[in-house]
């Protein structure tokens, strides 16, 4: 039986806190690529606020230097009742096994595998996750540290700046993953710092 491809799942969320149930996942973007590197499909939500939680006051403070993204990630904001299981269903939609992949995926999946798990009591992504960093590390053969984006060669990135805006830095960290991955599958060095930032 052929084995279904990878489907690489760039994930970024915004929220109003540090940890989910206290606080609240506030928007979700989502953007597929197969492993050549074409973007399959794209999902967005904005959610209501968890029932009793509040936002984390130094969540709040940061939130103010991002007016547009605030409006944006409150914007017709649905419940997560609502919003998990469809994500869940976009998920099984795609042609292949969904691979989470995010920077950094310790924050942005600890969010996701709550929430589904609170409202739709599944593990889509089961415990597979990259952390774009990471791979980076392995390319690179450099300390975490030295690993971080001003440190990476600026063919990997796209015009795209980060704007806090879930679906826009979900497709600017998903190009940056799959500029990285294609120069690993096809074997150009990827040690060469002539064009870091």
């Amino acid at each position: 039986m052929a084995k279904k491809p990878e489907i690489y799942v760039s994930v970024d969320i915004e929220a109003d806190g540090p940890i989910p149930g206290p606080h609240s996942m506030l928007s979700i973007g989502a953007v597929a690529y197969n492993e050549a590197g074409d973007e399959l499909a794209h999902y967005s939500a904005n959610l209501e606020t968890l029932d009793g939680a509040t936002a984390h006051h130094r969540m709040e403070a940061w939130w103010q230097h991002f007016p547009e993204a605030w409006a944006a990630c409150r914007e017709n904001p649905r419940p997560p009742q609502e919003v998990m299981p469809e994500f869940a269903d976009w998920l099984s939609a795609l042609p292949g096994n969904p691979i989470f992949t995010a920077w950094p995926a310790t924050w942005d999946f600890m969010w996701i595998y709550w929430y589904f798990m609170r409202f739709t009591d599944s593990r889509p992504f089961g415990e597979h996750g990259i952390d774009m960093r990471s791979y980076a590390m392995g390319m690179r053969k450099r300390p975490f540290r030295e690993c971080g984006k001003p440190y990476l060669p600026n063919r990997w990135f796209c015009e795209q700046e980060h704007n806090h805006i879930a679906l826009d830095d979900a497709r600017e960290q998903g190009e940056l993953f799959m500029n990285m991955l294609q120069e690993n599958l096809h074997g150009k060095s990827s040690d060469n710092n002539s064009d870091e930032r």
